[in-house]
């Protein structure tokens, strides 16, 4: 489902593990996704979550229909370094019919906690 979303191809993102409840994926901290001091930039790590969480959006739409971010916010605890793989894992907090909620947690290759990000996906009807 990745390769539906050609930004999250671009960043390198890489499907580990994806289901209706939990969905992990893996991205190398480019140094060309990185701000100063070789760290990952935050908007990366947000893309990041973000595509995650979409995917398991994705896996639990009704047939034909869509879905889009309506809101997201994110908790940084810990810097993802050059060269290190960052996890996502992102489970379900709320399935409904017209808003989905996803919690995303990102980890260091390390396993510390590098962020949090909660975000509010819409279900987009399918179109006649």
């Amino acid at each position: 489902m990745i390769e539906l979303m050609p930004f999250a191809v671009s960043m390198g993102i890489r499907l580990v593990e994806a289901s209706p409840q939990r969905v992990v994926a893996e991205m190398t901290a480019r140094d060309d996704l990185c701000t100063a001091g070789a760290i990952l930039h935050g908007g990366a790590v947000m893309a990041f979550a973000d595509s995650v969480a979409a995917v398991g959006a994705m896996l639990n739409l009704p047939e034909g229909a869509a879905t889009t971010t309506l809101e997201s916010k994110t908790n940084f605890t810990g810097a993802v370094r050059a060269g290190d793989t960052a996890r996502a894992v992102a489970e379900p907090v709320h399935l409904g019919r017209a808003t989905m909620v996803w919690q995303t947690r990102i980890f260091r290759g390390d396993g510390k906690l590098a962020a949090q990000v909660t975000q509010t996906q819409m279900t987009l009807a399918a179109r006649a």
